[in-house]
């Protein structure tokens, strides 16, 4: 009996987490969405998996899933956790910041999220409750987007003068989180065109696959019509790729279905469903196929229309695979460890970026989720993946071809076909939590299915009638105990630091902020935020400066001093590979050169030399060391660094600018005259240029017509 309790517990908190994780988050707080939802998936898989080995230990007995696809899940995570045990700086490699997207905690949540799916949810009653879920889930997230849309609008022509306060942020459904018109709850704007099309996948495979009564159809149709809706809202192409190849499949699977339910199939007539004609699946298909091909001149006119733009930049499939071949060879084996490609992508990006106005972007994210984990993780990673995925591909088709022999196991097929989606999606974009863990927990209950489906499925662990078993598992069970109740706590003391590390950036009460920001790192210290707390002294220190000279004798100039440079040499010390410390600490010393302090400027100068080592392709640090060089006085030298950074960038105004300054300190007016031409040349209609311009003609003139007066008087 308590067994049986523990186990509808255990399942109760995966339902939880599967369902509520498209659309939770924390309202009225200074949390992220993303990481919200990263507390909800540690959070309700520890006691999941707490609830389900208390039930095991009053059960006497571990039922799990014979499964390839579980087995080529622990090879990848075997691999993964080589891999940041190796890495340069393990403690970027597991965790990061908090919970990054990428590093080895997170990725193993997910497998965690598969395995504990596979073994909770394995019942056709269990998955039936799930996919009800998912559309709730669905509606619950479309409507809620609709009203966000369209509600605060109104609200502003009904009332102008209630725009804000803490009713407004109900009303309008912004909590105080979701400011603007693409504020959403799956984080990015791409993200929710791709749950967009999740959703009318969904309704499709229900619609098409299982037994609806005329009102569910038409709720399950509003569904998908609302989908379409904000999939061309969104109008991210991959999306309308993604639903019209999956729309295409259930097509034409659901074509084949009918052809042998027309021939009289036994099996089939056994399923006494009454044939329909796909039309959803390819009004669906026809529909993405028109605006895949159409492109811009249609998909962007539902998004003018409502004044929303989407202007989110990843590197390219070719950049983030120059990258990742670049770590491959100086680390063929295990690469650089998780979480790492932005310091990869500074280290390797291609060099025709500078091109762009992205030449200076930091991108911790590859052109999808899967590529960037690849990316730093060597060889053996990307051979674990591909076994991973064959192996869910190969159980997957077995899974649809029985399905249309049988006519039956409707749900094993749209749990696969679901997680497939998902997985895809990943690969293609860097997806956020929501998306990367609902192809895990899909994928979990499809495998849960199959096993529980299949003669000798299962494997079942009896351990009360063996002293020996019954000791090690006893052993297992609690160890399993202690870990996920210790993860959960370490995880909640982390995630309590991120309100004060948000808190500490968004206040302009600098005594509030030094407060804040080192609450957050007593609880959590990582380079991020002790680049915080870097520029907050910073900031002080300015304040504190004002106009006059940072002089050696003020002891609270000093004392900000010392705490800003320490941040930045902390973050240093943390992760010396990331270029972002390294210039946190040259723009430090770059400020105390401004209010006098001695040595300051060449102190930066070596701090952006090191970062451009990091990032050797950024003409902004090559500019930055040129222009400490300068007020160091080492002209020649400061010269070389802003052709270099010209070099990178040929169009680049500001080193054109600093040229000029160099060779104006050096009295050579007529060359900084054409440095500054060429600037102007770039942008013939900035005022400032055209000033600077005209300076140095006059200070030009001047200079010849004294000289000439010099002559004659000679």
């Amino acid at each position: 009996m308590r067994a049986h309790i523990f186990d509808k517990l255990s399942y109760w908190s995966l339902f939880a987490v599967i369902v509520l994780l498209p659309f939770f988050f924390l309202p009225f707080t200074n949390v992220p969405i993303e990481t919200s939802k990263g507390l909800l998936v540690v959070i309700g898989l520890a006691l999941s998996v707490i609830f389900w080995t208390l039930a095991r230990f009053f059960d006497g007995k571990i039922t799990l899933p014979k499964s390839n696809i579980l087995l080529g899940g622990a090879g990848v995570i075997l691999v993964l956790f080589l891999s940041s045990i190796l890495s340069k700086y393990p403690q970027v490699s597991f965790f990061g910041a908090m919970f990054d997207p990428g590093s080895f905690y997170f990725i193993l949540a997910g497998f965690v999220l598969m395995f504990c799916s596979s073994v909770v949810l394995k019942t056709m009653k269990q998955a039936k409750i799930i996919l009800f879920g998912a559309v709730l889930s669905s509606v619950i997230v479309l409507i809620f987007q609709s009203l966000r849309l369209f509600v605060p609008g109104l609200l502003g022509w009904l009332l102008p003068h209630f725009q804000s306060g803490f009713l407004y942020n109900i009303v309008s459904l912004s909590f105080g989180l979701l400011t603007s018109k693409t504020d959403n709850l799956l984080g990015s704007w791409n993200s929710l065109g791709l749950f967009a099309g999740f959703s009318g996948l969904l309704s499709l495979l229900i619609i098409e696959f299982f037994s609806t009564n005329r009102l569910e159809r038409w709720i399950l149709g509003i569904l998908t019509i609302l989908s379409l809706a904000f999939v061309a809202l969104v109008n991210f192409a991959t999306v309308w790729v993604l639903l019209g190849i999956s729309a295409l499949v259930i097509f034409v699977y659901k074509v084949s279905v009918s052809l042998r339910e027309d021939k009289g199939d036994d099996a089939s007539k056994s399923t006494g469903r009454k044939v329909y004609f796909p039309a959803f699946s390819f009004i669906v298909i026809i529909i993405s196929l028109f605006f895949f091909i159409s492109g811009s001149f249609v998909g962007d006119i539902l998004p003018s229309r409502l004044g929303i733009g989407n202007s989110e930049i990843n590197p390219s499939f070719s950049s983030t695979m120059l990258v990742t071949k670049s770590v491959l060879k100086s680390n063929p084996i295990f690469g650089i460890g998780p979480n790492r490609f932005l310091e990869a992508w500074a280290k390797y990006k291609p060099a025709a970026v500078n091109t762009t106005v992205f030449g200076d972007s930091v991108f911790s994210y590859g052109s999808g989720l899967l590529p960037t984990i690849i990316a730093t993780t060597g060889y053996l990673s990307i051979l674990a993946w591909l076994v991973f995925f064959i192996l869910l591909l190969i159980g997957g088709v077995k899974s649809v071809f029985s399905s249309v022999k049988n006519g039956v196991n409707w749900e094993t097929m749209a749990f696969f076909v679901m997680s497939l989606y998902f997985f895809v999606a990943a690969f293609l974009y860097p997806a956020g939590s929501a998306i990367f863990f609902l192809a895990f927990a899909f994928a979990g209950v499809f495998i849960g299915l199959s096993a529980s489906s299949e003669p000798n499925g299962e494997i079942v662990i009896s351990f009360l009638s063996d002293h020996r078993k019954s000791f090690f598992s006893i052993l297992t069970i609690i160890v399993l105990l202690i870990v996920s109740a210790s993860v959960a706590f370490k995880y909640t003391e982390r995630f309590v630091a991120v309100p004060y590390f948000m808190k500490s950036i968004s206040t302009s009460d600098v005594s509030e902020a030094v407060s804040s920001i080192s609450k957050a790192l007593r609880l959590n210290a990582n380079d991020s935020y002790l680049r915080a707390y870097s520029h907050i002294y910073l900031i002080k220190f300015s304040s504190l400066a004002g106009s006059g000279s940072a002089g050696s004798g003020d002891t609270d100039l000093q004392a900000n001093l010392d705490q800003a440079v320490n941040g930045a040499q902390a973050a240093i010390s943390y992760n010396p590979g990331n270029y972002l410390n390294q210039q946190a600490l040259g723009a430090a010393y770059k400020v105390f050169g401004g209010f006098g302090v001695k040595d300051a400027f060449s102190k930066a100068a070596d701090a952006y030399k090191q970062a451009s080592l990091l990032n050797p392709l950024s003409p902004n640090l090559k500019l930055e060391v040129s222009n400490a060089l300068l007020e160091s006085g080492k002209t020649a030298e400061a010269k070389e660094y802003a052709n270099a950074a010209l070099n990178l960038k040929p169009n680049y105004i500001n080193a054109l600018l600093m040229l000029s300054q160099i060779a104006k300190r050096n009295g050579n007016n007529s060359e900084a005259l054409s440095y500054a031409r060429k600037a102007l040349s770039l942008a013939p209609k900035n005022q400032e240029l055209i000033n600077y311009v005209n300076s140095l003609s006059s200070g030009g003139s001047n200079a010849a017509s004294s000289d000439s007066t010099s002559d004659s008087n000679q």
